[in-house]
């Protein structure tokens, strides 16, 4: 065997055991390949890596070049293998415009060993590219099966014992993409998982459950910090502008004990999701740590829903209906739908129900159960000469992701044969999370119908003024909260911004209802500040069926005052 031959086939022995021997010595293959393109006069080497076919077409991948020479250079050799897996893996060996023809042998041992190389990365690239799909989603965030493995290993180590594990859902992220737009909106996202990602660096892991929900773990010295971003941060766009945003979460926690062993990821996701749950409905920026009253409260949770279709096939839902009064003349004058759950003869309070239902499309069914039945008792008092004033219907914001409701809800009424003046739909302020071209298009529509709609506590919600600037309500609820208590200190804030309000809803042409009117001393606010129409206990509390026929045929209230 001649010279050449014997040290091609030095570097073929070397190239296969530095390409197929673990851990990967970088050092001792980068020396190799520039002792190779010296031996062979090479001036460059290159492997390009593509995921796709289509990729390659658009130039996005990943070029490796461990030997240039800089010099001027032509191609000499390119291999392009498309893999099993789609992926394009491409060759090239540069030479010197002036070097001589190579031979035949020379090219053949060259071809050999570029494939070997390009073996070696691939191989290397692809098992990259599978874990990429297997353990982070298509944004480049980890995903659930990152957060399982981590606690696979952290279990085996028994290192899981005293950690903290968390859920976070962020506040009103919807709101951002609306603000900013979409693509900013996943600018300001990926920026916050990079801040906590490296926050909480090798202490932990933090992953992505999808859209703007996260799970993870991670070490309690570091829990300070953390619980710090979860409170709030600001978050810039990009440098190049000012705009920035602030960024908080609700979160649920759980203190994992130690000793402990984790027997099914349960044991943990159950906890932290529930905590979850429960900070998503307190304030702003809030922090939940589970403990075992939660564990009741879910046990709450699945029999209401479990016994909810039952409830309402066998008609255990009532309608009762709250009078609002004219406080001038102490007339009637319409009346909101109160939903009441009489099983076994007892009434479970709205608060036991209502918010669980509201944490599926549950409500939405309920909503229309009582709407129906709200038109049925209308269509009845018609057809018995009585005289009918308006009833409000309360719909959740949920109804909004349904192109559909606008149909349903006039399908409802005009089933019923209602004229549709006698129907006001209430949504709540306080729900945010809805797209506002969702919130016009059904506000618009039920206008067109001549189907009255009000804004429910109003002032508890901070998007009160661009609700009333931008939609065209009719009639505005404001909340109990938001009613001064004191007349007298007129030069108190709450006054001032109580009567401005009162004011601007009459320049609007709104029609202006408060609620929870409980005292004399309230109707006096009301009555200087020109608000006509109450509801409260002052007059009367949400009556069943017959007391509130009684109160339709009176028309007025005789209490003095």
């Amino acid at each position: 065997m001649g010279e050449k031959n014997e040290l091609f086939v030095s570097y073929m022995e070397r190239l296969i055991r530095l390409t197929h021997i673990e851990p990967f010595d970088r050092e001792s293959y980068k020396e190799l390949i520039i002792e190779i393109c010296d031996t062979y006069k090479l001036s460059k080497g290159a492997i390009e890596f593509y995921n796709t076919p289509h990729m390659e077409q658009l130039g996005k991948g990943e070029v490796f070049c461990d030997f240039d020479s800089g010099k001027d250079s032509t191609i000499l050799l390119r291999i392009r293998i498309e893999s099993s897996t789609k992926a394009v893996i491409i060759g090239t060996l540069y030479t010197t415009n002036d070097f001589e023809d190579y031979t035949n042998e020379e090219l053949t041992e060259l071809d050999t060993m570029l494939r070997i190389i390009i073996g070696f990365v691939s191989r290397k690239r692809i098992l990259r590219m599978l874990e990429n799909f297997g353990f982070y989603d298509i944004d480049g965030y980890r995903n659930f099966r990152s957060f399982v493995r981590y606690l696979d290993f952290a279990n085996a180590e028994n290192r899981l014992g005293g950690m903290v594990a968390f859920h976070i859902d962020l506040h009103n992220f919807t709101m951002v993409n609306q603000e900013v737009g979409r693509d900013n909106g996943d600018i300001v996202l990926k920026k916050y998982y990079d801040l906590l990602t490296e926050t909480i660096g090798d202490k932990g892991i933090i992953a992505r459950l999808g859209g703007d929900k996260f799970i993870g773990v991670l070490n309690r010295s570091i829990k300070r910090q953390v619980f710090d971003l979860f409170s709030g941060t600001t978050i810039s766009i990009n440098e190049a502008s000012d705009q920035k945003i602030y960024i908080s979460a609700a979160t649920g926690v759980f203190m994992i004990p130690n000793p402990f062993m984790l027997m099914t990821y349960g044991d943990i996701m159950d906890k932290i999701m529930l905590a979850g749950m429960t900070a998503k409905r307190q304030s702003k920026g809030s922090i939940i740590v589970y403990d075992e009253k939660m564990k009741k409260a879910q046990s709450h949770v699945k029999k209401v829903q479990t016994e909810f279709r039952e409830a309402l096939k066998n008609e255990e839902f009532r309608v009762y209906y709250q009078p609002k009064v004219d406080i001038e003349t102490k007339k009637l004058k319409g009346s909101e739908a109160l939903c009441r759950w009489i099983k076994d003869k007892t009434i479970i309070p709205p608060n036991d129900f209502i918010p669980i239902l509201e944490m599926n499309t549950d409500i939405c069914q309920l909503d229309f159960y009582m709407l129906d039945h709200v038109c049925k008792d209308i269509r009845r008092w018609l057809d018995e000469g009585r005289e009918v004033v308006r009833v409000s219907v309360n719909f959740s914001r949920k109804h909004l992701i349904d192109v559909n409701v606008l149909e349903k809800i006039i399908a409802t009424i005009d089933k019923n044969n209602v004229p549709h003046e006698y129907i006001e739909i209430e949504l709540t302020e306080t729900t945010t999370d809805v797209l506002f071209s969702d919130l016009r298009r059904v506000v618009c529509g039920l206008q067109e119908q001549g189907i009255k709609t009000a804004v429910d506590d109003f002032g508890v919600g901070y998007s009160s003024l661009n609700l009333i600037r931008d939609l065209p309500w009719n009639v505005l609820k404001i909340d109990k909260s938001f009613v001064p208590k004191n007349i007298e200190e007129e030069e108190s804030i709450q006054n001032k911004m109580f009567k401005h309000v009162i004011s601007l809803a009459h320049d609007l042409g709104l029609e202006c209802v408060i609620e929870g009117v409980e005292t004399l001393d309230q109707l006096e606010v009301l009555r200087k500040n020109n608000c006509n129409i109450a509801q409260g206990y002052f007059f009367d509390k949400p009556l069943p069926l017959e007391d509130y026929e009684n109160r339709l045929d009176e028309r007025f209230y005789s209490m003095p005052y």
